[in-house]
């Protein structure tokens, strides 16, 4: 990853990352404080203790002597640097530090950045500065979509930034979609709409000779539902494409399904519960990447690794299958410390034996929490456990109540503290189905982790009420909502709109489908979603559109 490139190459050099992140720091600083001056009620609280978090930050940074590489700051201290500080700290030093550019150029003359929409502006802009002038032992190639950019931190038009007399080779043949795919997408980044800002710049694409065909359907409902009623209407538009599709093409477990965000991909996979939790403890590690990176907050590994294989030992009728629970204990070093005596060993591997029996008997009980569960393998200490865990364990008080929106800052004690409770009071059920989405091995995906990836068959759902946030809206961009004072001042501004953003995302969801593709609207207006998609005929066809019931 760019991350871990970046992190390889400023590794050891603490002092210049401390310089660079103080200078970062203070860079932000003076932004917020100009920022805050400007307003016309002039600087708030909320603003002082925003400066207060800046100004903390740059005398953490000025102090420490030592930098790893991982987002827990709570487990390993404040030299532990999350990936937007290994980023903001390269790209300084590759501007302020002509010997970091020296070594770049060195250990690699030839560099080529998959993804390059996406890829942090600054690091861009330095290495693009590095390659210039031409000659200068550098050769940079940027490989990667603009029409496909989901993150923020990556330059809105990319094609327009790079230096003339740079090759720009084009990739006109789409090599994995069917042709009606292949026209859809071509259709969605050349549609003329209100709200729009972003250029239609970019190369039409072509399909295969030999694909010729493909299906896509367009399925309207009521965003009213409650999740397990879309739940089951989504599998019904999955039995609506396995009638016009190859035969068992859409049959359960055989179509990826998409969503915007990581919540909506959790109530539809039934672990919302523990997601939100997750996220609470660690919102860097809570959600899969990509990469393969995120393995889930690590003060939880417990319930995340040890407990899941402990759990594979479990039999359907609750019996324990010893062999592979001792090798389970074995392996995590459970058995290094037994003792010594042979009246005393006894006696301990007969307390893990019932502590084990404990667990298997909660497990298998549906109604089970986490908490239920993990009680009897803490108190046989079954594994080592992370201090936060144990700690929030055996705090039996109450969680503090969450903020009140726009009315003042949580703290991150405050907010961990929920997340614990929240997760000790989650149904252990859901756990099993969050591991499989954090490992990458589940049917259902965000637009964020597919990056890249194709699939034969894919389903994307599109649900604003279940997003949890502004910036998307599908219903405007199937026009069954109107836009917003701050849309239409964005426009007569020139900046990103919500119809920008949402019409990337349709196009980056929309081109993973080799063979076949179901578009699910949950909409607010489902009648005026339905006329509207009718009447834009380059989109789908009369036939192609249909109503959930």
């Amino acid at each position: 990853t760019i991350h871990s490139f970046c992190w390889e190459l400023i590794d050891g050099f603490d002092s210049d990352i401390s310089a660079a992140l103080v200078a970062v720091k203070e860079a932000e600083l003076e932004r917020e404080r100009t920022k805050a001056a400007a307003k016309a009620r002039g600087v708030s609280d909320a603003d002082l203790a925003n400066f207060a978090e800046i100004e903390a930050d740059i005398d953490q940074f000025k102090t420490t002597k030592k930098f790893i590489y991982h987002p827990d700051r709570n487990t390993f201290g404040p030299g532990a640097i999350q990936h937007r500080h290994v980023l903001d700290a390269t790209a300084w030093l590759l501007l302020n530090r002509t010997t970091l550019g020296t070594i770049l150029r060195d250990r690699h003359p030839t560099i080529l950045i998959d993804e390059s929409q996406d890829t942090m502006k600054g690091v861009l802009d330095s290495l693009m500065a590095l390659a210039e002038p031409q000659g200068s032992g550098l050769t940079l190639g940027l490989l990667g979509d603009h029409r496909q950019r989901i993150y923020s931190d990556g330059h809105s038009d990319l094609p327009g930034l790079v230096p003339e007399g740079w090759a720009k080779p084009e990739l006109q043949m789409n090599h994995r979609s069917q042709r009606r795919i292949v026209t859809l997408i071509n259709n969605i980044w050349e549609s003329k709409m209100q709200g729009r800002t972003q250029s239609a710049t970019g190369v039409k694409q072509h399909a295969r000779t030999e694909k010729t065909g493909g299906v896509v359907r367009l399925f309207i409902g009521d965003a009213g539902l409650s999740t397990n009623e879309k739940r089951d209407r989504e599998r019904w538009c999955a039995t609506q494409m396995l009638m016009s599709d190859q035969p068992g093409a859409w049959k359960a477990g055989s179509y990826q399904l998409l969503a915007l965000e990581h919540k909506l991909v959790a109530a539809r996979g039934d672990f919302l519960t523990v997601y939100e939790a997750m996220d609470l403890i660690d919102p860097n590690a809570a959600a899969p990447v990509g990469s393969g990176e995120n393995s889930g907050p690590s003060s939880a590994r417990l319930v995340l690794d040890e407990l899941a294989q402990l759990q594979a030992c479990i039999r359907p009728d609750g019996t324990i299958n010893e062999s592979a629970a001792t090798d389970v204990l074995r392996r995590t070093g459970s058995l290094d410390h037994l003792p010594v005596d042979a009246t005393q060993r006894n006696a301990r591997t007969d307390e893990m034996l019932k502590a084990i029996q404990a667990f298997a008997k909660a497990c298998i009980d549906e109604n089970s929490t986490v908490a239920q569960v993990i009680e009897p393998v803490l108190f046989a200490q079954l594994f080592e456990v992370h201090p936060r865990l144990a700690e929030a364990f055996a705090d039996k008080s109450s969680p503090p109540p969450p903020p009140i929106p726009r009315k003042g800052k949580e703290t991150t004690e405050a907010r961990i503290r929920r997340g614990w409770c929240a997760l000790f009071a989650a149904p252990w059920s859901e756990l099993r189905r969050y591991r499989r989405y954090l490992a990458g091995n589940s049917e259902l995906a965000t637009h964020q982790v597919v990056k890249g990836s194709e699939f034969s068959h894919v389903m994307v759902v599109m649900d604003d009420s279940q997003a949890g946030g502004f910036l998307i809206s599908y219903d405007k961009l199937f026009g069954s909502k109107k836009l917003s004072d701050t849309d239409i001042a964005n426009v007569d501004a020139g900046k990103e709109t919500t119809i920008d953003r949402s019409l990337r995302l349709l196009y980056v969801t929309c081109s993973r489908a080799r063979e076949s593709l179901a578009l699910v609207l949950w909409s607010t207006q489902p009648a005026e979603a339905l006329t509207h998609s009718r009447d834009r005929g380059s989109w789908f066809s009369p036939e192609e559109v249909g109503v959930i019931p």
